[in-house]
């Protein structure tokens, strides 16, 4: 092949490079906090200011399809910072919602696997790394947690959150 060739090539792999990492996973998990769309009000609660966090909870998240701590408590509108901790080898998320809510996208998940996510109440966490939720919790209630990756879910991987 001739160097002409050659150079041309690769400047056009380099050109696509961006475009390739701006889709990755890793490119994603922080997409939601570079958006300048109002934020929406959901049942429970709305995207909160990193600013006004007032506590941290780590949530660790294994292969065996659990969470730790499995259950958290939320003061009626604190902003708490939810960090997921993937402490396995495999892809998990994290994703906040009423029961009702995390079942009817853990069905869309399981007909379109490869669906992104960039709502400010989920967050994809490769093996050892670490994602972040900040939420406030302005609605009184019980909601879930969830993994909704197909076949995660359905095997038990959810935690609740009760606001009062």
């Amino acid at each position: 092949m001739n160097n002409a060739l050659k150079t041309f090539l690769l400047s056009i792999g380099l050109l696509a490079l961006p475009l390739a990492q701006a889709h990755s996973p890793s490119a994603h998990k922080n997409h939601h906090a570079q958006s300048s769309a109002p934020a929406e009000q959901k049942e429970w609660g709305i995207a909160g200011d990193p600013k006004k966090a007032t506590r941290t909870i780590e949530i660790r998240m294994t292969d065996d399809m659990r969470f730790a701590p499995n259950q958290i408590q939320v003061k009626l509108g604190e902003t708490v910072r939810l960090v997921a901790v993937n402490a396995g080898k495999v892809l998990h998320e994290i994703v906040i919602g009423t029961p009702q809510e995390l079942k009817a996208h853990a069905e869309m998940m399981k007909k379109h696997p490869g669906m992104e996510h960039d709502e400010p109440y989920m967050a994809h966490v490769e093996p050892g790394q670490k994602g972040a939720i900040v939420w406030t919790f302005n609605r009184a209630g019980s909601f879930e947690f969830a993994c909704l990756i197909p076949g995660h879910f359905e095997a038990g991987m959810i935690g609740r959150i009760t606001v009062k």
